[in-house]
């Protein structure tokens, strides 16, 4: 008979999946749900932690019929880069305005990676920048300063 042995890092990261849809199902349970004609503000966090829930669950059970790798060094350069962009997108915003905060976020969110080389950055910064222009500003019509205060 063949033990049971587990994919740790699928494992972790379905119960994690399934705690988190939890702990927000629970929470949206304390808002208004509404009705499946007039859903309230508390009806699509239930239905999202729901399925948050069934995709971990999802996990769990193909982490329990695989043997994976185990995990590698925890990749901290790429997490500070990334988890650090939306908050100088935020600190950013008003005073350069979209196009100048989108600039300095992307290029800032770049260097995660070890590859990225200076030239690299800056082209996919300005291409970054005049895809999200395009789109939020004239596509959408999303009421935002293009320049900001610091940059006229």
């Amino acid at each position: 008979m063949n033990s049971l042995t587990f994919d740790r890092t699928n494992a972790l990261c379905g119960g994690f999946f399934i705690l988190s849809g939890l702990i927000f199902g629970y929470q949206s349970l304390t808002v208004d749900l509404g009705s499946w004609l007039r859903i309230g503000p508390g009806g699509l966090p239930l239905v999202l932690s729901g399925l948050l829930v069934l995709l971990g669950a999802i996990i769990l059970v193909q982490a329990a019929r695989t043997e994976g790798e185990p995990a590698g060094r925890i990749a901290w350069r790429g997490m500070l880069f990334i988890l650090l962009s939306p908050l100088i997108f935020g600190l950013t915003v008003r005073g350069l305005g979209f196009i100048g905060s989108v600039f300095i976020t992307s290029l800032f969110a770049s260097f995660a990676s070890y590859r990225m080389k200076l030239w690299m950055a800056v082209v996919l910064a300005v291409a970054l920048t005049v895809f999200s222009t395009a789109v939020f500003s004239y596509g959408l019509g999303l009421p935002f300063e293009r320049i900001g205060p610091w940059l006229r």
